[in-house]
């Protein structure tokens, strides 16, 4: 608690505009040294609200359900979502979204981040943690391919790089995959290189026929919703 009344005293001072820094994050730990530090789930993000409308808030305001797990409701600061599940682990994550995807009959995006591979591998620079929570997700992947119906679309994609073989703890550089699955897809086929993360916002938008503001960025992946 003292942590989170630090990081809201530091988000008010961080406003000002001459800063104004994107997100102030809590990242609560247990321990006594170095030996046995470890971080907790219970992270939280004071970020900034959006400059602008995002794809979340076109969602919302034509009155489609817009479900955020783990920390997507902190990114966004709250902004565009409907409903918020917060979750401890990648596989915590994997658990919401297939139990939503089985026994919730909602239409709208279920938005999930699976946050392990970046905070507890890639800034560790820990490859074989990395690649055990690929092995992970790739056998629970399975379990929520199976819950989606004919009209459903999902869409795997990462928001940077994080080379956990890499020098130092940033971010690193590469082009980010995207992976897109539908029941009602009959043909696989290899999507092109795109030039901005605004192509997901606007093929989302697209696929329920919401037109954005013209100055949003990006174009819909027409190959998804043939």
């Amino acid at each position: 608690e003292e942590l989170y009344r630090c990081c809201h005293i530091a988000r008010e001072i961080c406003m000002k505009p001459e800063w104004m820094v994107g997100r102030i994050i809590a990242r609560p730990f247990i321990g006594t040294n170095k030996d046995d530090f470890k971080r907790t789930a219970n992270r939280h993000d004071y970020a900034v609200s959006p400059s602008s409308k995002t794809t979340l808030d076109y969602l919302k305001e034509a009155g489609y359900s817009v479900i955020g797990l783990g920390k997507i409701s902190d990114i966004y600061n709250g902004c565009g979502i409907t409903e918020s599940i917060r979750q401890a682990s990648n596989h915590e994550g994997m658990e919401h979204m297939i139990d939503i995807c089985k026994n919730r009959d909602f239409t709208g995006l279920c938005y999930l981040n699976l946050v392990d591979f970046d905070a507890l591998y890639g800034h560790r620079r820990n490859p074989i943690g990395y690649g055990r929570a690929i092995e992970q997700f790739d056998s629970e992947l399975p379990a929520l391919m199976e819950q989606l119906d004919e009209n459903d679309l999902l869409m795997i994609t990462a928001d940077h790089g994080n080379d956990p073989t890499w020098k130092g703890t940033d971010h690193t550089r590469e082009y980010i995959p995207l992976l897109c699955y539908s029941k009602s897809f009959k043909n696989g086929a290899h999507l092109p290189i795109r030039k901005t993360f605004g192509d997901i916002g606007k093929t989302i938008l697209k696929n329920f026929d919401i037109t954005p503001s013209e100055n949003e960025i990006g174009q819909p992946i027409e190959e998804l919703l043939k």
